[in-house]
């Protein structure tokens, strides 16, 4: 099956997700990923003496390396603005991941929960934008929309947060959690290492030890118990 994530930044696909990706891939799925922005207003630009556009291709350059990585089916970037997509028109966006999901035709379409996890407004952004071009396909088109609407998160756990202070979903919200092995964290570790400018970010963060060895998705309007072991599952 397909699946595709929606993320705004460099960098969201490899906090966590990246580890649900490799096994997905290792288990014949075929990933794709749409990134909103470059990631361009990091603070680490400023260290590095870059000024926005520089710094926008410089992480484009390492999400290239990302994508090699990861073994992705493929990947596209887009140039919306980093840390600004509150102030743009929703319907951009909207349209944009519309037009994403008639080309890729996934099955399944993952993205951040309501709560964004880091709560950034950026992720906020995204889980509503996305959410509303699902559901618009699914009512309007729905020859065009995914099957399923899933949104990678976090579980409870005695687990420090690390840099970020972080939301997770309640027990009962949780209807995938999907395991993953020495092979998938070992892949993860390299996408995340290909993030050469942030990795002071990467290290205070820490966001592999806190997602531990098991990804946790909701899936929207959608209830499973026992938890389903992968977003396609039952599709």
């Amino acid at each position: 099956m397909k699946i595709l994530y929606v993320f705004p930044h460099p960098d969201d696909e490899s906090f966590g997700p990246a580890l649900a990706i490799a096994r997905q891939l290792r288990d014949g799925h075929r990933v794709f990923l749409l990134t909103l922005t470059r990631g361009e207003a990091t603070r680490q630009r400023h260290r590095l003496g870059l000024s926005l556009e520089e710094m926008g291709e410089v992480r484009f350059r390492e999400m290239q390396e990302v994508e090699r990585i990861l073994g992705l089916s493929g990947m596209t970037v887009l140039d919306f603005p980093d840390s600004r997509l509150a102030g743009l028109d929703p319907r951009t966006l909207e349209t944009a991941v519309e037009g994403h999901i008639r080309e890729v035709r996934p099955d399944v379409v993952v993205t951040y929960p309501v709560h964004g996890i880091s709560g950034f407004p950026d992720h906020l952004v995204s889980h509503a934008v996305v959410k509303r071009a699902f559901c618009r396909l699914r009512d309007e088109e729905p020859d065009a929309a995914p099957k399923r609407l899933a949104f990678f998160t976090l579980a409870e756990s005695d687990e420090p947060d690390g840099l970020f202070e972080l939301s997770v979903s309640a027990p009962e919200e949780i209807d995938v959690a999907q395991d993953v092995g020495d092979e998938e964290v070992a892949r993860a570790q390299e996408a995340l290492a290909a993030y050469e400018t942030y990795q002071e970010v990467v290290e205070a963060a820490d966001p592999l030890g806190r997602a531990g060895r098991t990804v946790y998705f909701e899936v929207f309007q959608e209830t499973h118990s026992p938890r389903l072991d992968c977003v396609t599952r039952e599709l």
